[in-house]
């Protein structure tokens, strides 16, 4: 961007609100958000990698600094999940909620990167206009994880009741048996099951776009004179580690709700 451009509010927020779209087929249905999707495989093969490497090298003696923090992040969720979920939680459910969690928190932290900074590098390094290195500001990559849980919470559904109970719940929950209810039933449930991938990923969305906008005013603020740098430097500053209980709290409930929705899915009604 030029100056002029850069020192507009519009212009500049619009920009790094821009995704990096490349188009698999022609006609523009068929394209991808390449910056959502590569920092997402990206900071997967490193944070998974990583407690590959943990795990791998875990000993039964006294454990080394690695083992020791993942160990007690592994015991934090396996309480969480233990108030929520009341089945064997070991197998999968525990595991799935850190795995959950961790990605998340990895996704939401590319938040505290200078935005400026690797514009510039993607730009005149890579030649590339557009990119956003925060894939959670991105509604599709929400809403793939959480299309993901919903997956899962049907499939333990048809797991622990069977397909044949499943439908029979879909038809007679929550009003009864009666077949004159049946449709008023599956109307409720579709409007439920519609809803939760929905919610679930518009609150993650939300709040981590919101964040992200707030960043980029107070960078165009730094960005008017010395009186600017300097009350810029100090609102990022704070907002920074504001935005740290945001990141946090954020993966924490989206891994909750996982964990709640999982185990709706072993309860009857």
């Amino acid at each position: 961007m030029s100056t002029e451009q850069a020192l507009t509010p519009s212009s500049y927020i619009g920009h790094h609100l821009s995704f990096n779209v490349k188009q698999v087929a022609e006609g523009g249905f068929w394209s991808v958000n390449f910056d959502s999707l590569s920092v997402s495989v990206f900071l997967g093969l490193i944070v998974f990698g990583f407690l590959w490497w943990v795990a791998r090298g875990a000993t039964a003696g006294v454990p080394g600094k690695r083992q020791a923090f993942i160990e007690l992040l592994f015991e934090f969720i396996d309480d969480q999940v233990k108030g929520t979920f009341h089945g064997d939680r070991h197998k999968f459910v525990s595991p799935t909620a850190l795995t959950v969690f961790v990605f998340v928190f990895a996704m939401n932290a590319m938040d505290f990167l200078p935005i400026d900074i690797l514009a510039w590098i993607f730009h005149n390094v890579f030649r590339q206009e557009h990119f956003r290195p925060l894939p959670t500001a991105d509604i599709n990559t929400t809403f793939a994880l959480a299309l993901s849980v919903w997956i899962l919470m049907i499939a333990f559904g048809i797991k622990v009741k069977g397909l044949g109970g499943w439908i029979h719940e879909l038809f007679c929950a929550p009003f009864g048996a009666n077949p004159l209810v049946w449709p008023f039933n599956l109307l409720f449930n579709l409007v439920e099951y519609v809803s939760k991938p929905l919610s679930h990923s518009m609150r993650l969305f939300g709040n981590m776009y919101a964040g992200e906008v707030i960043f980029l005013l107070i960078g165009m603020w730094a960005a008017t004179g010395l009186a600017g740098t300097f009350f810029g430097a100090l609102l990022g500053g704070a907002w920074a580690i504001f935005h740290i209980l945001i990141v946090t709290l954020q993966a924490y409930i989206f891994m909750m709700l996982t964990v709640v929705y999982i185990g709706m899915a072993h309860e009857s009604h």
